[in-house]
């Protein structure tokens, strides 16, 4: 379109244009004051796509000033591209977890593609090499074709782009309930290895350097993306599919490695990429975290199509961009570099000292802005929070102990529950074994990844049960930041920082901010109590289809440091004769359970209880004998109780079963959901030396040679006696029947 068809300042403040951007008559108000004028077309898309909450956090910023953001391995908390940690040797760890949930809504198979290329950019623009990549997705019941179809889509656009990037997709988890039905959630987390010398910030300083743009050129894709994120899902939606970007993972690894030869370069004085509203974003804040200003002549950028607008040019979210400062003077010796690699860059502008964001084009400024106003001053809202009802209804149900006519049904059953059941049909479409560094491939309780050079590996997992989370936010939150780490101590890591990714409904229900408030409390303690500070992350709200929300999903992404390869700690059990200990006692905990959702069809009730210091103990005692080597195997007990722990220990092992004694009412002891509570195995000769480190182990069984599972009562009466393959053959086969 032509700059001729722009409304004019007054147009856009008479008709309320500016409310078609997503921005509130107050906040109109608010860009006049600051201005001291009205804002033109281009100005107020500026301030529409920063002021969104995609951009700003200006519902959740109140809420993310709870959590634990320091500690002494910290580098580079929130507020970067990625957050890091120190693994020791002047090496260290940079990751980050971010959604891509509406793109993926419309367009599920780019949705997914570019969520992945954007959060491999947030890792390589702090100088450091995309080592692996998790994810964490959420869908309805695969029994409708549209779920299927986003399901399928969603998995083949994460595999196309890992896969032609070549980084391995290491792990993840899938969970499936009728609450994302419409809006299913993609979440993408990128882990990467930077030695200290090379950490880059994203930030314009040095008064007359020149801003580059590098990488690919910018078309009419993904306008107003970061604005469309921050609404609700619709009967319309399908009209934004112009908002879902396109990705070229071949392009990608070309600008990552140039990106990392850049970081070599003293000329270099910042870097970021250009992800959410594209060039606004990354210019503004650039500009904003180095207290300076911004002047880019649009004549000069790179663009895929013809007639541009300068309102164009700066909300696309073209992919495969970033934006660059360098020293004044030594511009050519960037363009070389990256012409190396086919790549473009391009001088588009200069850092000044008036603190604005000015842009040129055809020879007119057609925006002049303060950069802080759009980035580090948008508005902040404390919206109002209320504890809703079904709540109060919950947590005043008595404790029900579900009724089970026959145990070893129900285990099959549970076991081809899509939510339990292998997703090995989901991690066989991604290589997880490119670059050969991957130690612990997809399907055990952490994916890991050793350090070439080293004796150090990286245990990496994402976790969330978002069931817990809807009866309880705060007693939900602490589990999945719990149970993360127990999947790292599992694999014999010490957990070293979370980075997060809050999925949400629309905050502005009062019920909705509530569940957010609660949820990141429960984190927060989560957090401080297992010395795992949040280093970053990202806020997805909005995610309601026709005002029904999912369930709050705050997905928790942990790295851990495995300090030797001799401790890597895998869940299978591992030979016949080894003795079987559970940790932690069993309580009747069912609600959110795989059980009670099974059987009811909904689930109800308290959610499983937590100790935080019983957690963080049993975690410390259990690493501990990892450490000294006397654990064969190790497993967390999560969805599905102590049964299930149990059977997926002996799946993927060869001629092994194992004899279990469990105490209790047989259904609590074997389907409860109780936390803190672990499967090892361990040799006959480690007994007393295991005993004396973990303190709440308790001898249940051993493992045989038999591959039969018999599961006794404390009477000698058989609760389960099954085959090992049928159980694995129903586990296995259950996602894939589902499909056909």
């Amino acid at each position: 379109m032509s700059l001729m068809l722009e409304p004019h300042p007054s147009q856009i403040k008479e008709e309320k244009i500016y409310r078609e951007m997503g921005l509130t008559d107050e906040e109109f108000a608010m860009i006049e004051n600051i201005l001291g004028r009205l804002p033109n077309y281009t100005e107020t898309g500026l301030f529409s796509v920063m002021w969104s909450e995609h951009c700003s956090y200006k519902n959740s910023k109140p809420i993310l000033k709870k959590f634990p953001t320091s500690g002494e391995r910290v580098l580079q908390g929130p507020g970067e591209g990625a957050g890091i940690v120190d693994i020791g040797d002047n090496q260290a760890v940079v990751f980050k977890i971010e959604s891509h949930n509406h793109p993926s809504a419309i367009e599920p198979y780019q949705g997914a593609a570019t969520g992945v290329g954007g959060i491999i950019r947030d890792v390589f623009s702090m100088g450091a090499r995309p080592i692996a990549i998790l994810n964490s997705l959420r869908f309805g019941e695969l029994e409708s074709s549209r779920v299927k179809y986003l399901f399928k889509e969603v998995v083949a656009g994460i595999a196309g782009y890992g896969n032609c990037i070549g980084i391995p997709t290491v792990g993840g988890e899938i969970q499936f309930d009728p609450s994302y039905d419409g809006n299913p959630l993609v979440n993408a987390m990128c882990v990467g290895l930077i030695d200290h010398k090379d950490i880059q910030k994203g930030q314009a300083t040095g008064v007359g350097n020149t801003v580059m743009y590098v990488g690919a050129k910018t078309g009419r894709d993904g306008i107003h993306g970061a604005t469309f994120a921050s609404e609700e899902l619709s009967e319309k939606s399908e009209e934004k599919r112009p908002a879902v970007q396109v990705g070229d993972p071949f392009m990608e690894k070309l600008l990552l490695e140039a990106c990392l030869e850049l970081v070599k370069s003293d000329a270099l004085v910042g870097i970021q990429d250009m992800g959410a509203a594209g060039l606004t974003s990354s210019s503004a804040e650039m500009a904003s975290k180095a207290g300076s200003g911004i002047e880019m002549n649009l004549d000069f950028i790179p663009q895929r199509e013809t007639g541009m607008t300068a309102y164009e040019m700066m909300l696309s979210e073209s992919q495969e961009r970033m934006l660059i400062v360098v020293k004044q003077g030594r511009e050519q010796e960037i363009i070389d570099l990256f012409s190396k690699y086919g790549l473009e860059a391009v001088s588009v502008g200069r850092v000044t000292e008036d603190k604005m964001l000015r842009l040129i084009h055809h020879g007119e400024i057609v925006a002049d802005v303060p950069a802080d106003a759009l980035a580090e001053e948008a508005p902040v809202y404390h919206k109002p929070s209320a504890e809703p009802t079904y709540f109060r209804d919950f947590q005043a149900m008595e404790v029900e102990i579900p009724k089970v006519v026959d145990y070893k049904e129900t285990l099959l059953n549970l076991l081809q529950q899509p939510t339990i059941a292998s997703k090995e049909w989901v991690y066989k479409q991604y290589d997880y074994q490119v670059r050969t560094n991957t130690v612990v491939t997809p399907g055990s309780d952490a994916a890991v990844v050793r350090i070439r050079g080293t004796r150090k590996a990286l245990a990496m997992t994402t976790d969330c049960n978002s069931r817990y989370l809807y009866l309880d936010p705060e007693m939900g939150g602490k589990i999945a930041v719990a149970e993360a780490a127990r999947n790292i101590v599992c694999s014999g890591g010490e957990p070293l920082a979370i980075t997060d990714c809050l999925n949400f409904g629309n905050p502005e229900k009062p019920e909705i901010f509530w569940q957010i408030e609660k949820a990141a409390d429960g984190m927060s303690e989560a957090c401080l109590a297992l010395n795992s500070p949040v280093i970053g992350g990202n806020v997805s709200l909005y995610n309601e289809t026709n005002g029904v929300a999912v369930y709050p999903t705050p997905v928790v992404g942990m790295v851990g440091l495995i300090e030797d390869l001799d401790h890597i700690t895998t869940q299978h059990f591992k030979q016949a004769g080894d003795l079987i200990y559970m940790i932690g006692e069993t309580m009747p905990e069912f609600g959110g359970s795989e059980l009670q959702k099974m059987q009811n069809n909904k689930i109800f009730g308290k959610s499983p209880a937590i100790d935080l210091e019983v957690e963080a103990r049993r975690q410390r005692q259990l690493l501990t004998a990892i450490k000294e080597g006397l654990v064969s195997s190790a497993h967390d007990i999560a969805e599905g109780g102590a049964a299930i722990a149990i059977a997926e220990s002996l799946f993927g092992t060869t001629g092994l079963g194992a004899e279990i004694v469990l105490q209790g009412d047989p259904v609590v002891s074997l389907f409860s959901e109780t936390q803190s509570r672990f499967i090892i195995s361990v040799k006959k000769e480690n007994k007393a030396k295991f005993e004396a480190i973990v303190k709440d182990a308790v001898l249940i069984g051993e493992v045989t040679s038999n591959e039969r599972l018999q599961i006794k009562d404390e009477n000698n009466s058989v609760l389960i006696e099954a085959d090992v393959n049928e159980c694995e053959k129903a586990w296995k086969g259950a996602i894939p029947c589902l499909l056909n």
